[in-house]
């Protein structure tokens, strides 16, 4: 019995150095983010962008825009079969929008590596460390 209490301790100890030690907290973080940075885009596209982009194109509001294909019964709108595209160009926009954004954050955070400096051998042209001595493709001294 003693092992078996001692043993979801240290089932959960490994657990805990799985979420510290891995990209797992670091994947939780940016799923966390990306939800909250999609509630803000989805306002900032349906709140501040397209109620202009509707002003312009004669006060059309997109988000109520579709085409109905059968008419709700009894004043039911749940009976109601349509095309909504205005919901759809509005997700389209977030989309763009979020991969916008994610890019711009990508591209400040995320530095490519520098190339590490090779050295070709002589006889077969192989790609080598800077500093190997032989190549690692025939082993002739470089």
């Amino acid at each position: 019995m003693a092992a078996g209490i001692g043993r979801p301790i240290s089932m959960l100890g490994e657990f805990r150095g799985f979420l510290l030690k891995t990209n797992a907290l670091a994947l939780a973080i940016g799923v966390i983010i990306g939800g909250a940075l999609g509630t803000v885009v989805n306002s900032l596209v349906n709140d501040i962008i397209m109620p202009p982009i509707g002003l312009v194109l004669g006060g059309i509001d997109f988000s109520a825009q579709k085409v109905i294909l059968k008419s709700a019964v009894g004043g039911d709108p749940a009976t109601e079969v349509a095309i909504r595209y205005g919901a759809f160009i509005n997700s389209i926009l977030a989309f763009l929008v979020i991969a916008l954004v994610v890019w711009q954050i990508s591209r400040m955070l995320i530095k490519d590596e520098p190339t590490p400096e090779l050295k070709f051998c002589p006889f077969c042209r192989e790609a080598n460390a800077a500093d190997a001595s032989r190549c690692k493709a025939c082993t002739s001294e470089i």
